[in-house]
């Protein structure tokens, strides 16, 4: 009997698939810029690796299966301009990358020579996510300008010899801040990268006063392989002309011979009117960081599906902007295939994102903001074959419309959209509107229709809800698919005109923008 019943379960293991995998992460559309995948796939994990990237694994050859039918599968993020040490906005790398899919952050140059021992034991050698470093050719690190401007304390044999000690972790250096004129610190910079073999990160500050140019930065003092940061800056005045709104042909010339350009969005460091002009003219970031720190992870919202839906508003598409956060950074500082790569056999370091569609809010370092109708998020992320951040996954849903404007009131919302009353009901989105007026309180009425006279032309029409000049007055309507006229009222007052889907007369502001959200930019063409 016990022989008959050993003989069923090695006939019923025999049968039964085994579970080679740990995890399964079915159905998503994986981008993998690296190996030329862009296709629904299921990634199999094993361990700490990824064991197979196929169409349709089995599920019962896998422990746990994730589905991520309708959601992005890439590469961990690598976000190669970040603080985690040193600097006072300094972050906790663990839980400033993982929520945003970020696997690797490199932090670039919080500590210098003198500080690095106590930056990889006290922050490196304790955090789940994998910390690099640039260190500032500074001694000290990025502490202020006392360090950051003693070019006593630059030493390039110094420098080299803790990257040769801990090369495992450091990747290049940074030198950034440097306030007086000429090239000391960049320079010292160039050759401490020479004897360690490594590249450098340039934040540099361009003023008048600094006895330097950009053109000088760019051509004649960065090697090829050299990154400038903060590319989309202006207070250096560096990539977009002021006079003519063109990228300079040194900054052109200097991709040519390899240097290579950073996004570095920072609280600071990103303006619209230059990222809107470089990239009309095809000069993208090299590869899209963040500068994440406390004050721009809080204002300018800059971490990477930020950052990589800010590029594809410009016209970035997805996978490129995929390509720019993982495989481009990781050849950047020497790490790939190490990382940046879903390929078989790679550690298993995945970034899920989920692309919304709405209208979201896109801000710059300067408070100005841009609307755009795709934002990516970050909805899962594995470190090391392990998943390590999570959140319930979005319900796929069909396209949403976009309107022009809503307007909220008690009695039910209006969605405007191309001079017609699109929808009315309760409960409209204000995602989906590129504006929204808060009408509670006021009286939601149809424009009215009064006779031609020569005082309700314009401005007395519009000032008392008047929006159609004619002979007799129709019958009241905003029903759908109606004209978008449109009037709020405080008792016997008119406080809003909408015509023809246009706000036209506003007396409280229910309609202005903030201004510190809106331009002009005086100082640009």
């Amino acid at each position: 009997m016990i022989h008959q019943y050993r003989n069923f379960l090695f006939l019923l293991a025999s049968i039964l698939p085994a579970q080679t995998y740990d995890l399964l992460l079915r159905g998503g559309h994986v981008i993998d810029p690296a190996n030329g995948v862009t296709a629904v796939r299921d990634v199999a994990i094993t361990g700490n690796t990824i064991a197979r990237v196929a169409a349709d694994i089995p599920v019962a050859e896998a422990k746990k299966v994730i589905e991520l039918r309708g959601q992005y599968v890439v590469p961990g993020l690598i976000d190669l301009h970040m603080h985690v040490f040193g600097y006072s906005g300094a972050l906790d790398p663990d839980e400033a990358a993982f929520p945003t899919g970020a696997t690797t952050i490199v932090d670039a140059g919080g500590a210098g020579y003198r500080t690095f021992d106590n930056f990889k034991r006290t922050v490196i050698d304790k955090a789940a996510t994998r910390v690099l470093a640039l260190v500032n050719i500074a001694g000290n690190g990025m502490i202020g300008s006392a360090s950051e401007d003693n070019v006593a304390d630059m030493l390039p044999d110094k420098t080299a010899e803790v990257i040769r000690r801990y090369p495992d972790q450091i990747v290049g250096i940074k030198v950034a801040h440097f306030g007086h004129p000429g090239w000391d610190a960049l320079k010292r910079a160039v050759e401490a990268g020479r004897l360690a073999n490594v590249p450098i990160m340039v934040d540099d500050k361009i003023f008048t006063n600094a006895g330097r140019t950009s053109r000088e930065k760019l051509l004649d003092v960065m090697r090829p392989g050299d990154m400038h940061t903060h590319m989309y800056n202006d207070r250096q005045v560096e990539i977009v002309s002021r006079f003519n709104g063109k990228v300079e042909e040194y900054a052109i010339e200097a991709r040519r011979r390899g240097v290579l350009f950073d996004l570095g969005h920072g609280g600071g460091s990103f303006l619209w009117p230059v990222a809107v002009a470089a990239a009309r003219q095809g000069f993208w970031p090299d590869t899209i960081s963040t500068d994440l720190h406390t004050s721009s992870i809080l204002g300018a919202q800059s971490d990477m599906p930020n950052c990589m839906s800010k590029m594809m508003l410009l016209g970035m598409t997805l996978d490129e902007a995929v390509r720019r956060s993982t495989e481009a950074p990781a050849r950047a500082i020497r790490r790939f295939p190490e990382i940046g790569t879903l390929g078989q056999g790679r550690v298993a370091d995945i970034a899920v994102l989920n692309l919304r569609e709405g209208v979201f809010a896109f801000k710059d370092a300067w408070g100005k903001k841009m609307l755009g109708q795709k934002r990516l998020e970050c909805v899962l992320t594995v470190r090391n074959g392990r998943v390590v951040y999570q959140r319930e996954l979005p319900q796929a849903t069909s396209a949403q419309p976009v309107y022009d404007l809503l307007i909220r009131a008690s009695s039910g919302d209006l969605a405007i959209a191309g001079g017609k009353i699109a929808r009315t009901g309760s409960g409209i989105s204000a995602a989906s509107a590129r504006q929204v007026i808060d009408a509670t309180g006021y009286q939601v009425k149809p424009g009215l229709t009064a006779p031609v006279t020569a005082k309700n032309r314009q401005y007395y029409a519009y000032t008392h809800g008047i929006t159609t000049i004619a002979p007799s007055r129709p019958a009241a309507d905003l029903r759908e698919g109606a004209p978008a006229d449109v009037t709020l009222w405080a008792g016997e007052r008119c406080i809003l005109t909408v015509h023809n889907g246009r706000v036209v007369w506003d007396a409280e502001g229910l309609a202005a923008m903030d201004s510190r959200l809106t331009g002009p930019y005086s100082n640009f063409k």
